[in-house]
């Protein structure tokens, strides 16, 4: 499990680099200290270290609490800042979907992250149906920042993704992808497909 609490390290010290105790209000002892016990978490599972192919990742340190345009412009890829064209109040109207319960507390962990290259030129309304079916989770736009935030080599040229777990109560459906080189928040429609946006789904949640 050294590998695994080594990549919880990292990904901690990424979020503090990049200024994220100042956003979420506190200090950074005081941050590091409400993710801490998560780093427990990581210890207990084998799965952590696994994994499972060019599109997967292990597992994700999410932060809660942060206005989300100011922490997608801390996403990055190389030195060009992420950005969104949603506005602040208009993010805020994007919650989980029925089904979906998010932790509580300072963060949470993503297990088993799939980015679901599976599911380019597949509508979100059809590629939902089957990642529920599978059992799996589709992301929020909170999780799909965080693993853009720790892991930016996940966000690739014709292999981005949709957010299905976030809805604001219409046909939009968010999403992340390359723009003029930068990390781009965005939305795309419900019943349209595309052949560079697959949409991204995770196996579980874990909280402290």
């Amino acid at each position: 499990m050294t590998d695994a609490i080594a990549e919880f390290d990292r990904q901690l010290d990424h979020l503090v680099a990049l200024g994220h105790p100042a956003l979420a209000g506190t200090t950074e002892t005081a941050f590091r200290d409400g993710l801490a016990p998560l780093r427990e978490v990581i210890a207990t599972r084998p799965d952590a270290a696994v994994e499972r192919g060019e599109d997967h990742i292990p597992f994700v340190l999410v932060p809660t609490g942060f206005p989300r345009e100011e922490a997608m412009s801390r996403t990055a890829l190389g030195n060009r800042q992420g950005f969104t064209v949603l506005e602040p109040g208009e993010l805020t109207t994007f919650r989980p979907i029925e089904g979906i319960t998010v932790p509580v507390g300072s963060g949470y962990l993503l297990f088993d992250i799939d980015t679901g290259t599976e599911f380019l030129n597949v509508t979100p309304q059809d590629a939902l149906v089957k990642i529920t079916a599978d059992g799996r989770s589709p992301l929020t736009i909170d999780e799909g920042i965080a693993l853009i935030t720790v892991r930016p080599d996940m966000l690739r040229k014709n292999k981005c993704f949709s957010l299905l777990a976030s809805r604001c109560g219409d046909k939009r459906v968010p999403a992340v992808w390359i723009s003029d080189r930068r990390p781009k928040l965005g939305w795309c429609w419900n019943g349209n497909p595309h052949t560079w946006l697959g949409s991204a789904h995770a196996g579980e949640r874990v909280g402290a």
